[in-house]
């Protein structure tokens, strides 16, 4: 089992920046890729970003790469999305995930956090 825990959520204007984290509880963190899943009012859950087990692979979405990093810290079990040059269009709640294999969608991911609202004001 692993729980996720999402943070550093909140308000920002375009172009700004924004830093969530993900805290994984569970001495298996290592064993599992994480992802950054967002949804937005209306709309279905995306991909956002992910990383791979051991850090050396990483995925983006076409509209946030450039602009968002995703990292993890293994001694933390924390994984990070930087959020750079925010557009209002990235105003949503964003969700952590862990699952066996890095990839973009949400059927790989077994574990979820409860979100983190981020909103981008023009």
């Amino acid at each position: 089992q692993v729980q996720l825990v999402e943070s550093g959520g909140g308000l920002v204007q375009a172009g700004g920046s924004l830093r969530l984290s993900c805290a994984a509880s569970g001495r298996t963190f290592r064993g599992y890729a994480m992802g950054w899943f967002r949804q937005a009012p209306g709309k279905e859950r995306e991909f956002v970003a992910a990383i791979s087990r051991g850090g050396g692979r990483r995925l983006y979405a076409e509209s946030v790469k450039g602009r968002f990093t995703i990292s993890r810290d293994v001694a933390e079990n924390t994984v990070h999305l930087q959020m750079n040059s925010a557009k209002p269009e990235d105003t949503a709640a964003y969700y952590c995930a862990a699952g066996p294999l890095v990839g973009d969608s949400p059927g790989g991911y077994n574990y979820w956090g409860q979100g983190t609202q981020v909103t981008v004001s023009s």
